[in-house]
């Protein structure tokens, strides 16, 4: 009975114990000076978790850290005592490969990558229900994302003209696949890289998807309309485009990628926008970091402290992405910010939480 419902995973008190730390996280942060916060020049890595696993999506929660893997297995990560608690997940004779979860105030999700693709949310006897099932040679699903507790999307690669991109309004329970109509052009090939579930980033109403043309994806009434906006990321190979990109408001956005099969090029493979989007500007073009899978912004940092990380190792910037510094060479695929100094990461084999000095 792993997942019954948020509630039973992280105890009863859930939600008033999410508001209490929530009023604390306030007043600390209050009462933080705004100026001359520490940059960062260390990490320590403590390794919470290993098993031989590719682990790609995780998802931090109120007290638990949540994450799904490929072999079907999902599980959580008390983030207090560091228990792993884990299940697997069949369909038929298939163990799916999980790349894909996020999660409501309520209920959490997780995504297969492939063909079926099958959507499961948290049910209520214990057991996850699988609510969303697409069958085709071409899907691929890459990211899924929530903008409140009705609304959520998901994206994965073209399909019919453009890319797939499916959304419930009531919280989970039915999901519905926009059709091609109401979507842009994909271009031939153009989807998203199931690197680390960060394809997609969202800011209040507001909706960013990267791709592997090295496009992106805006739509600013939660996937009512859509427009689409070129980036200078390099995309001349199917390796290459828009592995990661995040926001820190409704302007400032960075986007990173870059080509897994010549990890140490680093041209044309980071860009920073300050207008929503719209116009994107290469950063550190040829230097440090080469490719990376995701990045993130560190929260309470006003947009100057940015985090990437790949199988290349973790990178840092003080300054918006105008230089960087390479902090250790661990390799990790995905990176979630519990404060401004910790976050939990993983990748192949290992979940670990990072604390940044």
């Amino acid at each position: 009975m792993l997942f019954m419902r948020i509630p039973f995973i992280f105890g009863e008190n859930y939600r008033m114990r999410y508001l209490a730390i929530g009023f604390l996280i306030c007043v600390l942060s209050s009462c933080r000076e705004k100026t001359g916060r520490k940059v960062f020049t260390a990490v320590t890595i403590e390794v919470i978790y290993e098993d031989s696993l590719s682990i790609r999506a995780i998802e931090l929660m109120p007290g638990s850290l949540a994450f799904a893997a490929n072999k079907g297995i999902f599980g959580a990560v008390d983030l207090t005592t560091h228990t792993v608690r884990t299940r697997v997940q069949d369909y038929d004779s298939v163990l799916p490969e999980f790349r894909s979860v996020a999660h409501t105030g309520t209920d959490f999700f997780m995504l297969s990558v492939a063909s079926p693709a099958l959507l499961y949310k948290t049910g209520d006897g214990g057991s996850m229900d699988l609510v969303y099932l697409e069958n085709d040679s071409l899907v691929f699903y890459d990211a899924m994302k929530f903008w409140n507790d009705r609304e959520g999307i998901a994206v994965g690669d073209r399909m019919e003209g453009c890319l797939s991109v499916i959304i419930t309004r009531d919280g989970g329970h039915t999901w519905n696949k926009l059709p091609c109509s109401l979507l842009p052009g994909a271009a031939e090939g153009e989807g998203a890289f199931a690197a680390s579930n960060t394809n997609i980033a969202i800011h209040g109403s507001r909706t960013w998807i990267g791709t592997t043309a090295g496009r992106v994806y805006y739509s600013g009434d939660k996937g009512g309309t859509w427009a689409v906006y070129d980036t200078p990321i390099a995309s001349d190979k199917p390796t290459q485009g828009i592995y990661s990109l995040d926001f820190y408001n409704d302007e400032l956005g960075i986007a990173v990628g870059g080509d897994y099969t010549d990890p140490e090029n680093a041209m044309s493979n980071k860009a920073l926008s300050t207008d929503g989007g719209k116009t994107w500007e290469l950063i550190s073009n040829g230097k440090e970091p080469p490719y990376k899978s995701c990045v993130q912004f560190v929260p309470d940092a006003e947009g100057k402290e940015i985090v990437a990380v790949g199988f290349t190792g973790i990178s840092y910037s003080a300054n918006r992405g105008r230089t960087w510094n390479q902090l250790s060479d661990a390799s990790f695929y995905t990176i979630r910010f519990l404060n401004d100094s910790i976050a939990y990461a993983a990748g192949k084999n290992k979940i670990a939480k990072i604390t940044f000095q």
